[in-house]
């Protein structure tokens, strides 16, 4: 099971980047389908095994050590990453933007071969979830007032995105403006905060599971098709070159950027008379590309 721990320290790795999803790193390495079930089956029928099974038998049921394990992973990746996450955002953002670049376009050939039909249906699909997926990459941040009521919506609103492949939770948080405090809490181990956040996060996750569950079972190749086009759609968010055009005054009095356009290299250069790293994001994406070549190739060789 140390294969699931390390996966779920991908995961929750990618999940502190706003503009990655943890469901994108599920969905690489295999385990997305298994994540819902399981989550799924925490359920009204958890009390029927309990009379029929015992604890032994729930535990069965809700493929307890899987969730056990991977949810350590992530926990361990969200508290030791945060402030390296922070760090490498603020100094080599392009490389590491690249180096997801790479990871989300591979994963798209990836998941696209998982399908096992390719029709009018799974296309419209992909097209819908490109879509709904850039749609979301164009909204401007907001600031919300920090209530533990909004705490614990923004924790429901997050973590749906979080375990869809595309949708970042962490940048839904930065766009309702709930990104910064959550950071906060998470590296200052605000207690409080992340009781409040984390059950927003428990609600919301065991109801949305349930749903993914079933539409995965009744509509399978179309429900990949549309979590393709989700992954592809987040690509306007994770290309590394950008300028900022608007900006806004944090909790903290800083600026952050508010509405950024994508850009190419040498624009970049020109406009910020910073290098742009061109050498360095080329192979961090050749890195990212690989890596996902190397899953699927590992995949396939594993026994049936």
């Amino acid at each position: 099971m140390w294969s699931v721990y390390f996966k779920g320290i991908a995961m929750g790795a990618a999940d502190i980047v706003p503009g990655v999803s943890g469901g994108t790193i599920a969905f690489i390495t295999g385990i997305y389908e298994r994540l819902i079930v399981a989550l799924s089956s925490l359920d009204r029928q958890c009390w029927l095994t309990f009379r029929e099974r015992g604890l032994n038998g729930v535990w069965q049921h809700i493929d307890g050590t899987f969730l056990i394990i991977l949810f350590a992973g992530i926990l361990t990746s969200v508290i030791s990453a945060a402030r390296l996450i922070s760090y490498l955002l603020d100094n080599h953002g392009i490389v590491l933007w690249s180096f997801f670049l790479g990871l989300i376009l591979g994963s798209v050939v990836f998941i696209v071969k998982a399908m096992r039909a390719h029709n009018l249906s799974t296309w419209s699909g992909l097209v819908a979830g490109t879509l709904m997926a850039y749609a979301i990459t164009e909204l401007s941040p907001a600031e919300m007032v920090v209530t533990p009521v909004t705490l614990f919506i923004s924790g429901a609103i997050a973590i749906c995105a979080m375990i869809l492949p595309g949708v970042s939770g962490s940048f839904l948080l930065l766009i309702m403006g709930m990104y910064g405090h959550v950071l906060g809490a998470v590296k200052e181990f605000d207690v409080l905060v992340l009781v409040i956040f984390c059950s927003g996060c428990l609600v919301g996750l065991l109801s949305f599971t349930h749903f993914l569950k079933w539409v995965l079972r009744r509509y399978h190749d179309v429900t990949l098709a549309v979590l393709t086009g989700f992954m592809l759609g987040s690509l306007n968010k994770v290309w590394p070159w950008k300028q900022t055009l608007e900006y806004r005054l944090d909790s903290h009095g800083e600026a952050v950027p508010l509405v950024q356009a994508n850009i190419f290299p040498s624009t970049y250069e020109q406009l910020t008379g910073e290098p742009s790293a061109i050498l360095w994001a080329i192979g961090a994406f050749v890195v990212g590309l690989s890596l996902v070549l190397a899953i699927e190739f590992l995949q396939q060789r594993k026994p049936s």
